[in-house]
């Protein structure tokens, strides 16, 4: 490289042409998926596949085609809005307007910071607001999966805020302050308090957070608990408890689940899943969940996310010092960036403007191994279902799936590269021919 050439590089330039580049392909790699899908299951409402006709009802097969043609247009809106927001906030100056307000009116401190923090959030909640009401009150209404009352809706909004500002505002404090009173290596130190927080929060979220938005039943079916602890034991897991949920207040769609970590551990069962299904059906459902703890499927994510964010957080303390960072993205940093030789009695701390630049602009590029990460989940789904066929019976599987793709209206035709790029579960035609069923 020449001298002429070297001169010539503008790193702030180059991240925001790149920025550009993979935001613009990423959509129109999204618009492409999304007109692939939704043409591929327009194609194929008219009849029920074959491996599926004496199952599914032809009346439940054209919901679930409509259900998921409408899910993905609307899907379409949701992601221009989300490119438009994205970059009102960088490169339109969105995020620097409201730090220079916020520095006007508070000064530079942590005060500034949080606020700063809380008014990105707020902002941005009170833009998507309108998309989920219309998602609950229109689409999931029309469908007939909706059970909120508006009433409903608004006290969950209420209560999710308040947590959100009790939780959020002293982990985004205590990161803060890590990032300007810990040295270079401050990133290492907020990777662990971020970790921890998140292991903390799967012990807590079952006992103390999810009783506030519904309402968790120990499960009296004495029949239906004989069989499904035998299974448990069978299978040498244990439990915290057996419950059954709420769900049928805010939604139709019915589901199972595992909560919490180690020995807060519980099996959750959805009050709309027990009236659908049959109790050998409700063992193997419980017995596909046992099957992703068996193989180990949530250590090896949660391992995962542990390494990813290690990752994020060591390519955070890098660019958090540098300038280009915030100029390529729409941002005037402080001084201190720009005269580091500058006293810290004089210099404004940038911090909160890096998370949050780091936030909105790590998606952009992350989409790109999205569909590494649905691999990596079918395949545990894969791993889930054989487990579940060894330990009950395969058929009684496969009807309580077929169930469920009916019950939530999940389309038996979706198209083969959305599906690969998008899917975290096999579609029914995959996971019902893994069970020799279709």
């Amino acid at each position: 490289m020449n001298a002429a050439t070297a001169t010539s590089f503008n790193p702030s330039l180059t991240l925001t042409l790149v920025f550009a580049a993979a935001l613009l392909l990423g959509l129109a790699l999204k618009f492409w998926l999304s007109t692939r899908q939704v043409r591929h299951v327009a194609q194929h409402r008219a009849s029920v596949p074959a491996a599926f006709a004496a199952t599914m009802p032809l009346a439940a097969h054209q919901k679930a085609a409509d259900y998921t043609v409408t899910k993905v247009r609307f899907g379409l809106l949701e992601t221009a809005v989300g490119a438009a927001l994205l970059l009102g906030w960088t490169l339109l100056g969105g995020l620097d307007t409201l730090n220079q307000a916020l520095l006007a009116w508070l000064g530079d401190g942590m005060l500034q910071q949080l606020a700063l923090i809380a008014g990105f959030v707020v902002i941005g909640g009170l833009i998507e607001l309108p998309i989920t009401l219309y998602q609950t009150f229109v689409i999931e209404q029309r469908f007939g999966f909706n059970k909120m009352t508006l009433g409903l809706w608004l006290g969950d909004l209420a209560k999710s805020t308040v947590l959100g500002a009790l939780i959020g505002l002293p982990i985004a404090a205590l990161i803060l302050w890590l990032m300007g009173s810990t040295g270079s290596l401050w990133w290492l130190w907020a990777w662990g308090v971020w970790m921890g927080f998140n292991l903390l929060l799967l012990l807590i979220y079952p006992t103390f957070i999810a009783p506030l938005f519904n309402k968790f039943q120990p499960l009296e079916d004495e029949t239906l608990k004989i069989r499904v602890t035998a299974l448990m034991q069978r299978c040498g897991f244990s439990a915290k408890g057996l419950f059954v949920m709420d769900g049928s207040r805010r939604s139709a769609h019915a589901n199972a689940y595992f909560t919490g970590f180690g020995a807060a551990k519980r099996v959750v069962f959805f009050d709309t899943l027990l009236s659908k299904l049959s109790p050998g059906e409700v063992d193997a459902v419980l017995a596909h969940e046992l099957g992703h703890f068996k193989h180990k499927h949530i250590l090896k994510r949660i391992v995962s996310l542990f390494a990813l964010s290690l990752a994020g957080f060591a390519l955070l303390g890098w660019l958090a010092t540098q300038a280009w960072f915030y100029t390529g993205l729409g941002v005037t940093p402080s001084l201190q960036l720009l005269v580091p030789a500058l006293s810290s009695a004089e210099a404004v701390p940038n911090d909160a403007l890096a998370l949050l630049l780091f936030v909105l602009v790590s998606p952009v590029f992350s989409f790109f191994i999205v569909p590494l990460m649905a691999l990596s989940s079918r395949k545990h789904e894969f791993e889930a279902d054989a487990y579940a066929v060894a330990q009950t019976n395969g058929r009684e599987l496969a009807s309580a799936l077929l169930k469920l793709y009916e019950d939530n209206a999940s389309t038996l035709t979706p198209d083969p590269l959305y599906v690969a790029f998008y899917y975290s579960h096999p579609p029914a035609s995959q996971r019902l021919a893994r069970l020799g069923t279709a």
